[in-house]
């Protein structure tokens, strides 16, 4: 206990990221497609995953994902026989904040793909985590 007196301030810094842990976990509901910006990159790096970008043309040219190939949410149905020369890569899908990218996830679910994952966060969380972002058009 008196460990706990004097160093107060660690043991509710221990609290507060268990908590954050916690509530993270939470939120995804133990979804497995769901990755960090860290995890994404270390696909990118070592399995050569391919980053479909799912929002609009200016939400694009504001900045992506370098290297990013752009595939907006509301064209996927009718284009999505472009990444179908990716089915044996893992498929990185991103938007602003994570929810287009569930979607088009759905839709390239049910069109056959398998190595799918979901950018948590989507480029908020990617910028936040001090990762690249690119302005140039592809």
């Amino acid at each position: 206990m008196e460990f706990l007196k004097l160093n107060w301030h660690w043991a509710a810094l221990a609290v507060a990221s268990g908590a954050w842990l916690l509530f993270d976990f939470v939120r995804s509901k133990g979804d497995k497609t769901l990755i960090s910006p860290v995890e994404a990159t270390m696909l990118i790096n070592r399995e050569d995953a391919v980053v479909v970008d799912v929002r609009d043309e200016t939400e694009f040219v504001r900045g992506h994902i370098p290297n990013a190939r752009h595939l907006p949410l509301s064209d996927l149905a009718r284009r999505s026989g472009e990444l179908d020369k990716f089915k044996n890569r893992p498929i990185i899908l991103c938007c602003a904040s994570g929810n287009r990218s569930a979607a088009a996830l759905a839709q390239l679910k049910k069109a056959g793909f398998e190595k799918l994952h979901n950018l948590r966060g989507g480029l908020m969380d990617w910028e936040k985590a001090g990762q690249p972002v690119s302005r140039k058009k592809k």
